[in-house]
């Protein structure tokens, strides 16, 4: 287990998110906001009051949260460009099916580039929605900058959700779009958990709770293998990781979203990794308590467990764990 902690996160204010993504959400057909699930056995395990999960697992008719940000962010540079185009994204799963499932939606071609341990369902889940798959011989980053270079035509629109120099306006769109996740939750908590990746969930988190008068600590989960934000964290600076496999296939990424790192390393309370044999532990505790959730998803409660004796938390508090996908 790898730890970071910042002290004065609760101390810093952002801009909020804009009003206008939560209603965009409400028009689409089939929406309804996810569940909030409170799991009374593992908020007696952790010494909590109430332990609540926010389950992604059937969101806009996908098994994960990630057209929230990918359908808005469509939205939005559509706007921009005049014509048809091909939508492009690279993804570890969730994120390039829903870019997919829009594109058939507005009647549009997509590509979509994967690294070579996407697993063959995460693949035939893609191909089922319309898009071309291209799988990239190399991990997540490489798919990113097949993606990107693949892109470079008028006739083309990139909608990744990670950032770098040159190319953040879709990724703040993507993150904007992640809002009405939080937005759907009606009470206070104390403590937040979310999963990692490229950092853009958890930037979505702490722009939500740094702009509001509810101020929770918020947590960051990811895998030891694939550990870029805490490491960056730690680094002080934007440093990328080298990544293998990992059961948290939608958090496999080794480097993180240039948008994501400066609002993380201002507001996020702490970050904490956790490896494989704890998220599928935790994926089996979820499912008892009727809850579907892959190990990305489950790495929140994973997170939870391994920093339970650092946080401070008593059996009067109030914990959302953020499950983002099912299983």
């Amino acid at each position: 287990m790898r730890w970071y902690d910042n002290p004065t996160a609760r101390s810093w204010r952002t801009a909020p998110p804009p009003d206008e993504v939560l209603a965009f959400h409400q028009s689409l057909p089939g929406y309804l906001p996810t569940p909030l699930t409170p799991v009374p056995s593992l908020a007696a395990e952790l010494g909590v009051g109430q332990l609540l999960v926010k389950d992604e697992s059937q969101r806009l008719g996908l098994p994960a949260f990630k057209a929230l940000g990918a359908w808005w962010a469509i939205h939005r540079a559509m706007q921009d460009h005049a014509g048809p185009v091909e939508l492009v994204t690279a993804t570890d799963g969730n994120h390039g099916r829903a870019v997919a499932r829009r594109a058939a939606m507005l009647g549009l071609p997509s590509h979509v580039f994967v690294p070579d341990v996407v697993s063959e369902a995460a693949i035939d889940a893609i191909r089922s929605e319309g898009a071309t798959v291209t799988v990239v011989p190399d991990t997540y980053d490489a798919a990113v900058a097949e993606a990107a270079t693949y892109s470079d035509d008028p006739g083309r629109l990139l909608i990744q959700d990670s950032a770098w120099p040159g190319y953040e306006v879709v990724p703040q769109h993507i993150v904007d779009g992640y809002s009405t996740l939080f937005r759907e939750i009606d009470v206070q908590p104390d403590l937040v958990v979310v999963p990692m990746g490229v950092g853009s969930i958890a930037q979505a988190a702490v722009t939500y709770y740094r702009s509001g008068s509810s101020r929770p600590a918020v947590l960051g989960v990811e895998p030891g293998s694939a550990s870029c934000v805490t490491t960056s964290l730690l680094a002080g600076e934007l440093v990328s990781v080298p990544t293998g496999k990992t059961v948290m296939a939608g958090l496999n990424c080794g480097t993180a979203s240039t948008l994501a790192y400066p609002v993380l390393r201002s507001g996020l309370d702490c970050a904490v990794t956790v490896d494989d044999d704890e998220a599928l532990q935790a994926v089996d505790d979820l499912q008892s308590a009727g809850i579907s959730s892959g190990p990305s998803g489950a790495a929140t409660l994973a997170g939870l467990r391994a920093a339970r004796d650092r946080l401070q938390l008593t059996a009067d508090s109030t914990v959302i764990l953020i499950s983002t996908e099912g299983a």
